[in-house]
């Protein structure tokens, strides 16, 4: 239970209290089984991830807090990757310094007929500087080596686990350990997309060390706290390029002698990316 002060009153965001936050607590004078404290206070936070609420643009959503490290769950098909869903992700972890490692599922059922988008995604997002773990929830490839990017008891790691619905992230924390039971959905099969399965964020502690977040499939994903000049800051490969650019600030859109569309031009940064950002710009106009 929240005590009044604690309460959404004067919040830009929609939550007060999030999973992963540390606060202080008193015991309830008449102590129930659904009731037996109150929150106090909400004490300060290392970092947080944040999204736009869906329903309040003007408002946000802290998923969660105090995060060692982000795992972000895609599959390139069954359902087909969104990229600019992935990009953003990845944005708003470089904003509040939260490492993020891609787990691409499902490796299974597609490294043998797409060998060469398997291979265009790692070349793409680990020359960006994020690493990819392949796994596959059904037959266990991969699930060792996400443990030992999690941690171990020592470590004590607080891991986000974010992706789009129908990625099977429910499955691969089953499989990190069998005793938990996150709820797991179905692919659609008119739109090969995932049926929401959770619309809780919950907290599951590993037998194998440290702590997963569990978020719900989600279907959007918008940036907040963040200016239209500082969106490329948070793309690191645009940022290597950007400091030659003519101009300061640059857009990276129409200015002449722009470091970062040669390098779009000359393959060195990927267009797909590149189509990302300039998403983000155009999503940054509508909440102005």
């Amino acid at each position: 239970m929240l005590k009044g002060k604690v309460r959404l009153k004067g919040s830009e965001a929609t939550n007060p209290v999030a999973v992963g936050d540390r606060v202080a607590y008193e015991y309830s004078e008449e102590p129930t089984v659904t009731h037996p404290a109150s929150i106090v206070e909400v004490l300060g936070r290392k970092n947080y991830v944040i999204r736009r609420s869906t329903n309040l643009s003007r408002q946000s959503h802290v998923i969660a807090a105090n995060l060692d490290r982000a795992f972000i769950v895609v599959t390139l098909f069954f359902p087909e990757i969104k990229l600019p869903f992935l990009d953003r992700l990845l944005v708003t972890c470089e904003v509040y310094g939260i490492p993020a490692t891609i787990v691409l599922n499902k490796v299974d059922i597609f490294r043998k007929e797409f060998p060469e988008q398997l291979a265009d995604f790692h070349r793409v997002y680990e020359s960006a500087g994020y690493p990819v773990i392949e796994t596959s929830a059904l037959t266990g490839e991969g699930i060792d080596e996400l443990k030992a990017a999690i941690g171990g008891p020592e470590d004590g790691h607080i891991c986000l686990f974010s992706g789009e619905s129908g990625v099977g992230k429910s499955s691969i924390i089953k499989a990190l350990d069998p005793s938990l039971n996150p709820k797991v959905g179905n692919i659609s099969l008119a739109h090969l997309q995932g049926r929401h399965t959770t619309s809780l964020y919950e907290m599951y502690p590993l037998a194998s060390g440290g702590f997963i977040i569990d978020s719900p499939g989600l279907r959007g994903f918008g940036l907040v706290h963040l200016e239209k000049e500082e969106i490329a800051l948070y793309f690191p490969e645009m940022l290597r390029y950007s400091r030659d650019c003519r101009f300061a600030p640059c857009t990276h859109t129409h200015e002449p002698g722009c470091a970062v569309k040669q390098a779009v031009d000359n393959g060195q940064i990927s267009p797909e990316r590149y189509n990302s950002y300039l998403g983000m710009l155009e999503e940054d106009k509508k909440f102005r």
